[in-house]
């Protein structure tokens, strides 16, 4: 059992409020939350400091960044996932759900075996005990790869899967819309000829056409009984938002433009915008600004993409657009509940103690502390 810790003259901020009060942890779970100090012997005086619930992120590729530190040096795979889950504590992420990714178009290899690795090490690694973030599973489906069915199937009962998204980086498409932007970063990649490269965009192509409407249908009916939230990739237009809302996917992650977005919000869609294009003030890739969403009154969830650090430095360069509470809600409660996990994403009583404080300076908010039920990772 954990010993009882009062944290006091902190800034508390739930999903509709903030207030000067204090918290109090018993147990591995919240105990109670009010405004005001306690005099009670033993609470620590936090100076003004924000308490936050423990982040929630919806979505990292972190582990493939730990796994493949640099192009040609991959690191030996237990110690990227350990690299990982301490870089995600340290952000104060007390849930993650490590997006791995299921099948390969020709350019990313490495992909399948660091689903395979990953799948391993987060099952071992977790029975352990001794990590210090709650590791869960995206699946992310690349629907037009002729592989992906088979890697889904050896992992949709797996019990830590948590969500799954159907997405299509072919070239022409989404993300990668711009066909001339898309081949001038593959010949940077790789060094294939442009002939060789148009060859293989057509070979694409073609396959997306033969394999992506099965695959998708396969992908829905597989996870269906587990009842697992379902997002789509990439969605570029508002035609594709109700097609994927009619086959009752109701997330929509990472719209490439703000039509998508907006169209979205009028269907009751949830919309997931990365962190690092909040931070870097845009999309790296020229699509729509994560903070134009936000403005625009869509954005339902923040998710860290690639830098777990990026996430509560987003959700508070998102206050002047969404209030306070409302931004914070981006990372804490929106993704908890996105995800069926009604235990967490909220300072309330009864719920797990997974709290983050956070000092402001110099423009930026530092994490000073984390706990995870009661515990303190960071």
């Amino acid at each position: 059992m954990n010993a009882e810790r009062i944290l006091t003259n902190a800034q508390i901020i739930l999903p509709d409020q903030c207030f000067i009060g204090t918290l109090v942890m018993r147990d591995g779970a919240i105990a109670d939350v009010q405004p005001g100090r306690s005099h009670a012997p033993g609470a620590e005086d936090l100076d003004g400091d924000d308490l936050i619930p423990g982040v929630v992120d919806v979505h990292t590729d972190n582990l493939e960044r730990q796994v493949m530190p640099r192009v040609n040096a991959r690191w030996p795979s237990r110690s990227a996932f350990l690299a990982h889950d301490a870089q995600c504590a340290a952000a104060g992420v007390t849930t993650v759900l490590d997006a791995l990714c299921l099948g390969d178009l020709g350019f990313d290899q490495e992909r399948d075996q660091t689903f395979l690795d990953g799948m391993r090490d987060l099952t071992e690694l977790t029975a352990t005990g001794l990590l210090k973030s709650e590791h869960l599973l995206h699946l992310r489906c690349e629907l037009p790869a002729q592989d992906m069915p088979r890697l889904l199937d050896s992992a949709a009962d797996h019990p830590l899967v948590a969500m799954v998204s159907v997405m299509d980086h072919s070239p022409g498409i989404g993300q990668y819309r711009d066909l001339e932007r898309y081949k001038k970063m593959r010949l940077r990649q790789t060094n294939w000829t442009e002939a060789r490269l148009d060859a293989r965009i057509r070979e694409l192509q073609e396959k997306r056409d033969r394999l992506l409407a099965p695959q998708r249908q396969y992908v829905l009916d597989r996870v269906a009984p587990r009842g697992l939230p379902v997002a789509s990739h990439d969605d570029e237009s508002e035609a594709q938002i109700a097609l994927h809302a009619e086959l009752g996917i109701r997330i929509s992650e990472f719209p490439v433009t703000m039509e998508a977005a907006l169209a979205a919000r009028r269907m009751n869609v949830a919309v997931i915008a990365g962190a690092p294009n909040i931070v870097r003030g845009g999309s790296h890739s020229g699509n729509v600004a994560a903070m134009d969403i936000a403005r625009g009154g869509a954005l339902d969830t923040i998710a860290s993409d690639y830098v777990p650090a990026a996430m509560i430095e987003a959700a508070y360069a998102c206050a002047d657009a969404m209030g306070l509470p409302a931004a914070i809600a981006t990372i804490t409660a929106n993704p908890a509940r996105m995800c069926n996990l009604a235990d967490r994403g909220r300072l309330m009583p009864g719920l797990r103690a997974d709290v983050v404080q956070l000092r402001h300076g110099v423009g930026l908010p530092f994490v000073r502390r984390v706990w995870r039920a009661g515990q303190r990772v960071a």
